[in-house]
Order: C-alpha cells, then structure tokens, then sequence
C-alpha cells in the first residue's frame, strides 16, 4: 500500500459568513472526506485558499483537523514563495503533527532549477517529517524539472511528489530514475489514471470531496489488473472532471459550490477567489444529476 494511501482529498478551507475561518467546519468536512473513500486530507494547500490563510489561522486550522481524524493522514500545506516563510511553516506544521508537509513550488518568483533545489532542500532540512514535494506550473509559473525532482529524492525526507504537470511521459522519467521509496501522486484528478499507468500510487484530488469513494475503486480496481473497471469508473467521473474550474469560477469556488449543495457547509472562498458567479448553483445542480448525488 502507498505510504499515505491511495486517495487523500486537497481540503477546501471553510470559511463562516463573515469570512472567519470555521474551525467546526473544517473539523466536519475532514471527517465527511475521511468517511466517504480517502484515506487522508491535506490541510492549508492552494485549494485550501493557503495565500488567504494567516500563520496564525494556519496554524488552528490543522489543530483542528488533526484533532478531527487522529487515525487518518493528514498531509500539510507548508510552502511559500519565500523560502525562510516556507521554513518557519514547514517547523509550525510538525509541531502540530502533520504525517507529511506538502512543498508547493514557489509562485511568482519563476526561480532557476538550482533555486527550487535549495528552496526544497531547505525546507525538508527543517523537518523531520516525509516531505512531498508539489509541481503545478500552471499555477506557479516554473516546472520544477524530471532531473531536479531526481535530485530531490536523494534528499532522506523528501518521499513523494504531487504531479500536477500534466506530463506523462515525464513523470514515467522521473519514476523510473528514482528509488521504490519515492512515490508519485497525481495532483490533477483527470490524469490520474494515466498516471496510474506510469506508475503512480494514487491521487491527491479536488473531485474527491465527493467522489472520493469512486476514486478509491478506480484505484483499487487499476491496482488488480481490472483494467476495464478502472476505465468505466474513469468515465463515470467524467461531469466532476469538468466542473473543477472555469475561467469565471477558479478552483475551488465549483467545489465549494457543490459541498454546500450536498449539505456539508463550507462557505465562500475569500477574495480574491470569488465572488462566485450568479449561475454557479445552477452549474453545480447539473453536475450533481449528472453522477447521481444527492442535494440536500
């Protein structure tokens, strides 16, 4: 079994009406993810509106989810453009007991290769938790390189990576050149499997806020050679896939949309994420009839 499970949920953050942080709510959605299909939540990620999140707030938040699921993983956001910011996070989310600290390349900053090795190098040096390190060039601007993240891996902590590059055949590069102690999670939920195929060992996904369980089965399925399965349930995701982001409604504004919809109340995004578009309820209704959910 993967070393953090198969499927574990990029946690939104909720937020309350005024835009507080809603610490029962976080504590209430981790447990719904935790029940419905993932092995584990990561806490104050990019989906979970981290760059909105103060340290302060950070910090609460995954006290208080680790206080929710105390036998289920619980991955945390610790990164930063900043690389001294990343380091005092990354000391903040092991206090707290985080099972592994996710490191988001640096944003805006557009660093060199040798750059991002340090920036990460850095960061796991001032942990002792497994680090999984977190590729998404659409959003930060800069690849983090196959032959950097070969690097990475002979850090001892540094055990994972969250592929959001949208690169198969790279991340087969990076697969085969690395140990079997190095595991590769997809972090884009509509290439998981064809990630799967490359050798990756399950998903960090958004969709699987409420389809977590069929995610679970996909993987699962791939896992035992039942191909076909994997494929149907593939197929049957297909309406959630869409509804990730739209260039009026970034993530995770849909996914915010589509919980509150199904009765787990998470709130609005804080600005500058919403506001969410007037028609955005009628979007999410459509897609729950579409995989045959239930709207509260």
């Amino acid at each position: 079994m993967a070393r953090f499970g198969s499927v574990l949920t990029a946690m939104v953050t909720p937020f309350t009406a005024t835009g507080d942080l809603d610490l029962d709510g976080a504590q209430n959605l981790a447990k719904y993810l935790v029940a419905n299909g993932n092995d584990g939540v990561v806490v104050a990620g990019t989906t979970g509106e981290s760059p909105t999140i103060s340290f302060e707030e950070q910090r609460d938040l995954m006290v208080a989810v680790r206080e929710a699921i105390p036998n289920a993983i619980m991955v945390a956001g610790a990164g930063s453009n900043d690389t001294r910011s990343a380091v005092k996070n990354t000391e903040m989310v092991t206090d707290v007991g985080a099972d592994c600290v996710l490191a988001v390349t640096p944003y805006y900053n557009r660093p060199s290769q040798q750059g991002l090795y340090e920036h990460f190098k850095a960061s796991a040096e001032a942990t002792d938790c497994p680090v999984m390190l977190y590729d998404v060039p659409g959003r930060t601007s800069r690849k983090l390189e196959s032959a950097t993240i070969v690097e990475l891996a002979k850090v001892p902590n540094v055990v994972a990576l969250k592929d959001a590059a949208g690169d198969p055949s790279a991340t087969a590069e990076v697969i085969a050149s690395v140990g079997d102690d190095f595991e590769v999670y997809s972090g884009d939920d509509g290439m998981t499997l064809p990630l799967l195929s490359v050798g990756a060992v399950g998903v960090v996904g958004v969709i699987t806020h409420y389809m977590g369980q069929a995610m679970s089965d996909m993987v699962a399925a791939y896992e035992k050679g039942s191909v076909a399965e994997a494929m149907k349930l593939n197929q049957s995701m297909m309406a959630a896939y869409g509804h990730f982001a739209y260039d009026d409604a970034p993530s995770p504004v849909p996914t915010k949309s589509i919980m509150n919809l199904l009765g787990v109340s998470v709130g609005s995004c804080r600005l500058p994420m919403g506001p969410e578009p007037a028609d955005m309820a009628e979007r999410s209704r459509s897609v729950i009839a579409a995989l045959s959910l239930s709207e509260a």
